[in-house]
C-alpha cells in the first residue's frame, strides 16, 4: 500500500486492537455458559471482523486513489 506512514501507522494500530478485541470476544464466546451470553459475544465477534473488514476497505480505497 501505498498511503502516507502516518495512516499505516494508524491503520496497523487498529487492526491490532481489533485483534486484540476478537481474540477476547472469541474467548469468550467459546467460554460462555448460556446462550445469551454466546449471541453477545457472537455479536462482539461479528462487529470487529466487520470493523476489520472495513479498515481493509479504507485502505483499498486509499491505495485506489493514489494510483
Amino acid at each position: 500500500m501505498d498511503e502516507p506512514p502516518d495512516l499505516s501507522l494508524l491503520f496497523h494500530r487498529l487492526n491490532n486492537q481489533l485483534g486484540i478485541i476478537l481474540a477476547h470476544a472469541e474467548l469468550l464466546e467459546s467460554k460462555a455458559t448460556s446462550d445469551a451470553g454466546r449471541s453477545r459475544a457472537g455479536q462482539v465477534v461479528s462487529s470487529a471482523l466487520g470493523a476489520m473488514a472495513t479498515v481493509k476497505e479504507i485502505r483499498r480505497q486509499l491505495a485506489a486513489d493514489v494510483e
